[in-house]
């Protein structure tokens, strides 16, 4: 593995130093450095070095960060710095074991403070070395990694030294240094939340991140295309909904969340005969606990555009976050189960255990067979059985502690009760 050492951030907040592999909208791995100097070099399959190229040049917030596509059948990929660290990673074509995480930053934004100097109130850092030890074949971060918003109060010890902004100090100590073992650890897909869209984040995110080029003279975009990428015998569907409100319904945004609907169908088409995954960050019908406990939510946004639902007939499952909770849920309509994936590291949310009955925004007709919420942070890793699409889902706390396992087959997934 790569010399990617963890440490506090307040000691490496100026670190211009990190690496990783990703995929890109085109469907392709493509291997990515900040960069203080010159661009690394790179070798695939033990090849002479490439020099990767640069993808945006430093300005007063951030490095340099530099890139550059893996080539088709690559097995082996390693990145040499000019401080001589390195990053080795293989490839691996049919992912049989995949983490899902989400919701990752330590949140400071006026009055809502999180210990972010606190392993246990943020326990990021942690969860990514433990998540790493399990050795996943693909990643999956389901947006929202940038929280720091706001100064630390003074006198205030828990997040004393925190940066704040969208500037590479606040990326590097609310993402790249805790998740350096498990960026070293396989490729990741990345999805864009709120907490990236173009009033936050978004720069930053495009910038290092993003599934597209990067373009200076539009450094963020408030809405990216609809992408898929093959990931062994599934096809996995990343669609931005970053800005699509929960609570309320613009018609200019129903009409973008529409088109992306219609592009899940035409995929499906596009990907006969395999297994249909959709990643976004805000879930379509997923809940929080209401009055008397009661679960409510649903994304008005979405289900509005939603329609009758028949985008979703070529899908097999949903990932999102958003929800700083794990839940599963199955609908009485004919739709794919949704697994929500939220609880990476920010405040916690208040959801029931029991999502029977939900209540959802809107009127889309949709209801919950059958769902369920796990309290606590922790990460996914989903395994597929050998010669079948069937997956277990293992919950792990924060710490890499197994605390529950359910089933992806048979187009649902069913968590049995804990012993």
């Amino acid at each position: 593995m790569p010399l990617l050492v963890l440490v506090a951030f307040a000691a490496h907040a100026e670190n211009e130093s990190a690496a990783w592999m990703q995929f890109t909208s085109g469907g392709s791995f493509e291997v990515r450095a900040v960069a203080s100097g010159d661009c690394p070099v790179v070798s695939f399959n033990g090849a002479a070095p490439t020099a990767m190229l640069e993808r945006a040049s430093s300005d007063a917030n951030f490095p340099s960060v530099c890139s550059l596509e893996v080539p088709a059948n690559t097995t082996s990929v390693r990145l040499d710095r000019p401080d001589g660290s390195s990053l080795k990673l293989s490839p691996v074509s049919e992912p049989r074991r995949i983490l899902v995480l989400g919701d990752t930053g330590c949140r400071i934004k006026g009055s809502a403070v999180q210990a972010c100097n606190d392993p246990a109130a943020w326990p990021f850092a942690g969860l990514a070395t433990a998540a790493a030890n399990l050795k996943p074949d693909l990643v999956i971060h389901l947006g929202d990694y940038l929280y720091r918003e706001s100064p630390c109060p003074p006198g205030n010890a828990g997040c004393a030294g925190s940066p704040f902004g969208d500037n590479w100090p606040s990326w590097n100590a609310d993402f790249f240094v805790p998740a350096s073992p498990l960026l070293a650890a396989a490729p990741w897909l990345f999805v864009r939340g709120n907490h990236e869209d173009c009033s936050r984040g978004g720069a930053g995110f495009l910038r290092l991140l993003g599934p597209i080029a990067y373009q200076a003279v539009q450094p963020c975009r408030d809405h990216l295309e609809p992408f898929a990428v093959d990931a062994g015998d599934q096809s996995i569907v990343v669609v931005d909904n970053a800005s699509a409100s929960d609570t309320s319904v613009e018609d200019a945004s129903v009409a973008i969340y529409r088109a992306d609907f219609a592009a899940l169908e035409a995929m499906a088409e596009v990907h006969p005969g395999r297994a249909l995954w959709l990643a976004a960050h805000r879930p379509i019908w997923a809940a929080i606990s209401g009055p008397l406990g009661i679960p409510i939510g649903g994304n008005a946004t979405l289900i509005a555009a939603s329609g009758d639902l028949s985008a979703f007939r070529g899908l097999s499952l949903m990932l999102s976050g958003h929800i700083h909770t794990f839940e599963a849920i199955n609908y009485q309509a004919k739709l794919p189960p949704q697994i929500v994936a939220g609880h990476g590291g920010d405040n916690l949310d208040r959801t029931p255990s029991d999502l029977r009955g939900a209540i959802f925004q809107g009127h889309s007709g949709v209801s919950v067979k059958d769902g369920l919420s796990v309290a606590g942070f922790g990460f996914l890793l989903l395994s597929r059985d050998a010669g079948s699409r069937n997956w277990s889902i293992q919950l792990y706390d924060s710490s890499g502690v197994p605390e529950r396992e359910c089933r992806f087959a048979d187009g649902r997934v069913a968590c049995p009760s804990a012993k």
